[in-house]
């Protein structure tokens, strides 16, 4: 009998409810520790919509696919995507792609990103390059315009009424390099800082003056070996901006797309 007792004492302590513990909280908030100004985070990214699967491409994916762009990930999977107009945290401050998550480029263009890659993944295994913009419609590229004309910042947008830029063609990227699966490398500004301190041709004078650091410039210079290493060309006002042709080439042989 006290056997009975003692096993029916033991089952119901084992099945009352326990109390919560506040270290498995799910709403718990992670703690911000990154630099906003000069990196961006795997928050950033993680805030992104969620990626379109492929069997589900938005209609504007599509459209990219009939006017001959390829989808960056089919050409290789190990480059990051993460698409800052799909986001509102941009110059604009405006989701610009409703519905884009992919990367598309030129066949030429993301054959010669591939090549990219290897070269960065040959000097740095533990890093990746992460595009955050690549072909971009000409209809988005007057809601840019639209944004900085009549101000000091139009210098950092192409005005589509003279072609637009190499995005509009499928010959640039806006890139940075990654941990993999982790934050962005610290690079001096953020991606899509409009201002003096993402220009390339200052640099030794942005160190000399503490407003970037040597790890920064350094890194900057990685990337833009990396990217020459696919014949890509580094734009002077905004480190991460990457063309693998000029405006009368890209005129001459490349269609606008819409």
């Amino acid at each position: 009998m006290k056997r009975i007792l003692l096993a029916t004492i033991i089952l119901i302590a084992c099945t009352s409810p326990k109390a919560d513990n506040p270290k498995l909280t799910k709403n718990a908030e992670p703690e911000v520790t990154k630099d906003a100004v000069d990196t961006n985070s795997a928050k950033e990214m993680a805030d992104a919509p969620e990626t379109v699967q492929s069997d589900t491409l938005s209609a504007t994916a599509r459209s990219m696919e009939r006017q001959g762009m390829v989808n960056i990930k089919s050409v290789d999977p190990t480059i990051e995507v993460s698409l800052m107009y799909s986001r509102p945290d941009n110059f604009t401050g405006k989701v610009l792609y409703k519905e884009l998550r992919e990367g598309y480029l030129h066949p030429k263009a993301a054959a010669a990103l591939a090549k990219a890659q290897k070269r960065l993944k040959e000097l740095h295994p533990e890093y990746s390059l992460i595009i955050f913009d690549a072909t971009r419609p000409m209809s988005i590229q007057q809601v840019m315009w639209d944004v900085v004309k009549g101000t000091p910042k139009n210098i950092y947008v192409s005005n589509p009424a003279n072609g637009g830029g190499m995005h509009n063609y499928g010959m640039a990227v806006d890139i940075s390099i990654c941990r993999v699966g982790g934050d962005t490398i610290p690079m001096g500004a953020k991606v899509d800082y409009m201002g003096t301190l993402s220009h390339t041709d200052i640099e030794d004078q942005l160190v000399a003056s503490k407003r970037m650091t040597k790890e920064a410039q350094a890194n900057r210079q990685l990337l833009r070996e990396a990217m020459a290493a696919g014949g890509f060309k580094v734009l002077r006002t905004e480190w991460w901006h990457f063309n693998l042709c000029t405006r009368a080439e890209a005129k001459k042989y490349y269609k606008v797309i819409r």
